[in-house]
């Protein structure tokens, strides 16, 4: 049964359409943190280690709920490696195993392409009528701020 939310069938497809590359993201970007926590190594390797895994644990968090708000707004979350890669806007450098100071620069690379997009959806569904996405995305924009500011200071 599709949703009467006062959205109409072309609002509710943009916004699971965002939803959907937005979840892709935060897969690319949960399975690199991920890795990074697996192979970090040097001087401060417990330090990120533990690091990596708050944030992996966070964007774990992060992906439940974006899929979650594909489903309340009446679509399917994808959920196979070959269409988040097929969607996301983030790269992966497979078979390399960066110092940290790659490491801590490739995530903060990556979180910020993610706040840049984030705007962007938010005007989208802004203008679409979504208030409920636009105030989930603020959130998740939010997360992604703090996130990448904390990465930064290990940079400085």
């Amino acid at each position: 049964m599709k949703p009467s939310i006062g959205l109409s069938e072309e609002s509710l497809n943009k916004s699971v359409k965002l939803l959907s590359v937005l979840l892709s993201d935060e897969v690319v970007l949960y399975t690199k943190t991920r890795n990074f926590h697996w192979n970090v190594f040097g001087e401060s390797f417990m330090e990120l280690h533990k690091l990596f895994q708050a944030q992996y644990t966070e964007l774990e968090e992060t992906i439940d709920t974006v899929a979650e708000r594909i489903g309340k707004l009446g679509g399917k979350a994808i959920g196979t490696m070959k269409e988040f890669l097929e969607n996301t806007r983030l790269k992966e450098n497979p078979g390399v195993y960066p110092a940290q100071k790659v490491m801590l620069v490739e995530l903060v690379n990556d979180h910020q392409s993610i706040i840049v997009n984030l705007r962007k959806d938010i005007e989208t569904t802004d203008k679409n009528g979504d208030a409920g996405t636009t105030d989930f995305l603020t959130g998740i924009l939010e997360y992604h701020e703090t996130t990448a500011w904390i990465l930064r200071r290990y940079l400085n």
